[in-house]
């Protein structure tokens, strides 16, 4: 083999990347481990009364708090990495194994699009737009070009200039259509992106350490997945609540500023010392002796800002911010300034709030230095009202001062003018605090009193920041709140089982198939167990490396791995067979085996990468996670099964030694298979007519249609003891006015309900779910509604019909895409039609086989067939598998067509379905049992998708042999079956026609 250094030094560095990747999240591990054991003390001193959920509770919040004061803590001793750059680098997880919340949110413009209107009532206006809404659902068209296609169709004679246009408008009544909608994308983008950056710093609140967000502009869809966060409802509520933009009054520290005419920053400042005060008593007692170590416990935290000179004039002037905090100081900070004793000393109008996290480069040592600037607002008693509201601002932009320096400017409204007028003459010389959600984004000071509402915000502001805070104030205006219309929720119990099963699915898969590889093929069985290994290790490596989540789907995706990484090995290891078969030496036989292999080893993982592609565009969430681990998994078996096996091979057989490659078993099974497949073609062909019979049958059937495609909510409910479906029922009726459809999940402890109740009704997620517990209350017993739903309902899903319906078309798109790019790629590798044909009418039966097994027996088997994205994952990979095996008798097929001149079709591939008979049955069956096993024990996220699995290996199976091969029998009678290898791995030639 050429460049072995090459393949040493890559197989020798993926190993060292990613024992030293994954190495993070075992420090991780072992250092939160370390803390709930501290928590676990710190409960069991401070609060020895409590028991069950309370105590759980108690331990979690002291947990969480050690985690964050310890952020900067080294975590990882050998390299001195601290928890925080640790906890970067872990391997993430989804929250199917952890519990969370993952929502898909839909950024609606039709606020938007009013309110950038003359008259958000216009009738022709209103027209459009419902005309628009309408049409979304089943459009890729974005909303705007929905909208202004909408209006012109309905107002054919009317230009869109006349609703946007008036005074201060930037349209004017002048301007052409195309200049109006590119005006409209633009904020139409913004405002999509604003919605996107305001959720980024929203989900920063949260305090989970693996956030994921993402953004589709095109759609204006945001999928936000928070693993671990304990209170999916506050999640929900802040997510969709409408950014609010305020302008407050400020306190400083500057006690004798000559412009505070009130002086309230004097007894703003007493009373910040009287809140220390109190906190000092509330944490350590009202003790005549004082511990002076121990004394002014917030300043502690929060490091009170300095006073700077002016150079020109020597004044001392306090600056907007009144302090700093530590990122590792956050938890504490809250915790503090929402105590009590705090808020007793502190003034009813002030209130703490935070800036945008900054970092600066450490004094000593290099790195970072991350905080919070504090500032003090002004508010009024007893409301959480602001001065001045975002709805004041007209527009907004950044742009250049006359000395070129980056400024913002802003534009009221007239109302807006006349009350911005007011607070900047009332607080000429002090700052005001611009916040949005909470957060400060700029405080500029004063500098006189403003009036007719243009505004000019300077100060020591780079390009970026101003963009930002242009941003920020454009928000008041821009009416875009994102809707959620899908969400899935995981409790931390399901999670957790769903790490239980994956793990015991992932080590007897792995198990089994390694003893499989002994058994069959002797000592070579070690190297394709090395390659295995390997294989494995780099692809959780990769996963680690690039930040990817590992979810439950991602672990089905490993234990498929598993099945399909040996194949590489089998296809090779079978072919060195039968070159030794034929009498050539060990050197001779394993030269000619693997580069014979070649080419049928790249088509079949060509085939399967082509259809994870598409999986992995077409898919969301778990299925994503999916097809994302089978792509690493596919490409790392390439490297591992061919080069990294042949380097072990290599290396052995320098030693003047050998790999055995038969046992006693192996020598026996399929010895000299001569079976006459193409002779029973016609009853094949029958069997595929009754097939497809049962397809077409299968749509009339009908299927049980996951919440995904079906729209709805979906509960997975936990009971105290077995229950029936029968038990709840006609309850369940009763409670939603139709019968839902009612799972049992495992132990018959889980039911799964799903129900179209309130289907589409925004804010009903309460109503539903005191409907559910309505219907289960006679075996619920005692249990409250509160109780119900924080203990009973480990999991939920919900799906808008207008997210339902795109993923239904997605899933569509993906499956005819797969079939398309494969037929294309047969041509392309094999340069004849009759290839395609044959491998798309065998591909098409096996997903008719699949979709009818689904459809006819969805009310007897004693577990869900549903048909939702996990089923579209289990269908494409089945397309990739069924793809492997015909491929591999096509290359076999080609080969014996110009070594066996002379001989009839049926003869060839006879022979090239018997001589490939061994490789088609192992790697079927090393398959098989992967996913029999993750059927048995992998749990109810991935029992409908192996279920598919398994189907789809048979079928597959047996379409390659059956349906495949034979069509070249009958189609093209008069024309050869070879044609030239692209790839030239079996040293074929093209054939002469005569």
């Amino acid at each position: 083999m050429k460049l072995k250094g090459l393949v040493w030094f890559f197989a020798i560095a993926l190993i060292i990347v990613s024992l030293w990747e994954l190495s993070y999240t075992w420090a991780v591990h072992s250092f939160e481990n370390k803390q709930h054991s501290a928590a676990e003390r710190y409960v069991k001193v401070t609060a020895p009364s409590l028991k069950g959920d309370e105590k759980t509770a108690a331990i979690e919040k002291r947990k969480l708090q050690l985690l964050d004061s310890l952020r900067d803590k080294e975590a990882y001793p050998i390299v001195g990495t601290s928890y925080q750059d640790c906890k970067k680098n872990e391997l993430n997880l989804g929250l199917d194994l952890q519990g969370g919340i993952n929502v898909t949110m839909d950024v609606s413009l039709e606020g938007l699009i009013k309110s950038l209107s003359i008259n958000p009532t216009d009738p022709q206006l209103l027209a459009a737009l419902k005309t628009a809404n309408a049409q979304k659902v089943n459009s890729d068209a974005g909303f705007v070009t929905l909208f202004t296609n909408a209006y012109k169709l309905q107002n054919p004679n009317a230009n869109l200039a006349g609703l946007f246009a008036g005074a201060g408008k930037e349209i004017k009544t002048t301007d052409t259509d195309a200049a109006v909608i590119k005006w409209i994308q633009k904020n139409a983008d913004d405002a999509i992106g604003l919605t996107y950056t305001t959720l980024q710093k929203r989900i920063d609140k949260f305090g989970v350490s693996q956030p994921t967000i993402n953004l589709d502009k095109a759609k204006g869809i945001i999928n936000v997945e928070l693993a671990g966060v304990k209170d999916p409802q506050r999640v929900r509520d802040y997510l969709t609540s409408s950014a609010n933009l305020q302008f407050w009054e400020m306190y400083t520290l500057d006690e004798g500023d000559k412009d505070d005419k009130e002086g309230r920053n004097a007894a703003f400042v007493a009373s910040l010392k009287k809140a220390d005060e109190n906190l000092y008593k509330s944490l350590y007692g009202d003790s005549a002796k004082i511990d002076s170590t121990k004394l002014n416990p917030f300043f502690r935290i929060m490091m009170p800002m300095q006073p700077y000179q002016d150079k020109k004039t020597k004044e001392y002037f306090y600056p907007a911010e009144i302090g700093q905090v530590m990122l590792k100081d956050t938890s504490k900070f809250f915790e503090y300034i929402n105590s009590p004793a705090f808020t007793s000393g502190l003034l009813p109008t002030a209130r703490l709030l935070l800036g945008k996290e900054e970092k600066e480069k450490a004094a000593k040592g290099g790195g970072e230095v991350r905080f919070f600037n504090v500032y003090a607002i002004k508010t009024q008693a007893g409301t959480d009202k602001a001065p001045m509201e975002g709805d004041a601002i007209e527009s907004a932009r950044d742009d250049f001062s006359q000395d070129g320096k980056p400024i913002v400017t802003m534009r009221m409204t007239p109302a807006g003018s006349r009350n911005w007028e007011r607070m900047t003459t009332k607080n000429t010389g002090l700052p005001v605090a611009i916040t949005l959600d909470d957060i400060v984004y700029s405080a500029p000071n004063v500098n006189g009193p403003i009036s007719g509402g243009n505004t000019e915000i300077s100060g020591k502001f780079t390009v970026e920041q101003t963009q930002d805070l242009s941003q920020i104030l454009k928000s008041g205006k821009l009416n875009a709140p994102a809707k959620i219309v899908a969400e899935t929720e995981v409790g931390p119990t399901l999670g957790a089982e769903a790490v239980r099963g994956g793990k015991l699915a992932f080590i007897i898969s792995f198990a089994i198939i390694f003893i499989l590889m002994l058994v069959y093929f002797n000592t070579a069985g070690w190297v394709a167990n090395i390659a295995l290994i390997l294989n494995l290790l780099f692809t959780v490596g990769v996963l680690a490396t690039f930040g990817f989540t590992l979810t439950a789907a991602g672990i089905a995706g490993l234990v498929l791995t598993i099945g399909m990484a040996v194949d590489t090995n089998v296809i090779i290891f079978e072919r060195i067979k039968e070159e030794l078969t034929k009498g050539k030496s060990y050197e001779q036989a394993v030269n000619d085996g693997y580069k014979r292999s070649l080419a049928p080893v790249i088509d079949a993982h060509v085939t399967t990468l082509l259809t994870a592609i598409i999986l992995a565009y077409f898919g969301l969430g778990p299925v994503l996670g999916f097809a994302t681990t089978q792509i690493i998994g596919i490409l790392l078996s390439l490297f591992c099964g061919i080069l990294v096996s042949r380097l072990i091979t290599d290396f052995w057989t320098n030693k003047k030694r050998h790999f055995n490659y038969f046992t006693g078993i192996s020598k026996r099974v399929f010895k000299h298979a001569a079976f006459k497949f193409i002779e029973y073609r016609k009853v094949a062909y029958g069997i595929s007519i009754v097939v497809l019979i049962a397809g077409i049958g299968a749509y009339f059937n009908g299927f049980n249609k996951g919440v995904e495609f079906e729209g709805g909510r979906s509960f997975t409910v936990a009971f105290d003891r077995p229950v029936k479906n029968s038990d709840v029922q006609d309850d369940l009726k009763a409670a939603f006015g139709d019968f839902p459809v009612i799972k049992t999940i495992g132990d018959n402890k889980h039911l799964n309900i799903t129900t179209s109740y309130l289907k589409g009704v925004e804010g009903a997620d309460s109503a539903v779910k005191a409907k559910l517990y309505q219907g289960l209350k006679k075996v619920l017993g005692t249990t409250t509604f509160e109780q119900f739903a924080k203990s009973n309902i480990q999991g939920s899903a919900k799906v808008e019909p207008s997210i339902s319906d795109d993923l239904k078309k997605g899933a569509i798109k993906a499956t005819v895409f797969a079939i398309l790019i494969i037929f294309v790629y047969i041509f392309l590798r094999f340069r004849d039609w009759r290839y395609s044909l044959g491998t798309i009418v065998a591909l098409l039966h096996d997903v008719l086989v699949t979709l009818a097994v689904f459809s006819f027996l969805k009310n007897i088997v004693p577990f869900s067939l549903e048909i939702d994205q996990h089923f579209i994952a289990a269908v494409l990979t089945v397309i990739g598998f069924s793809m492997n095996d015909t491929v591999i008798v096509f290359d076999r097929v080609r080969e014996y067509s110009r070594d066996m001149k002379g001989a009839d079709k049926g003869t060839i591939i006879n022979k090239a379905i018997n001589d490939t008979l061994s490789r088609t049955i192992m790697t079927s069956l090393t398959v098989f049992l992967t996913i029999l096993i993750l059927f048995i024990f992998g749990g109810e996220v991935t029992r409908g998708f192996a279920f598919a699995m398994l189907i789809g290996v048979v079928t597959g199976t047996y379409s390659s042999i059956f349906v495949a091969a034979p069509i070249l029998v009958d189609f093209a009678k008069d024309k050869p079956l070879g044609q030239a290898d692209l790839l030239g791995g079996n040293d074929t030639k093209a054939v002469v026609k005569k």
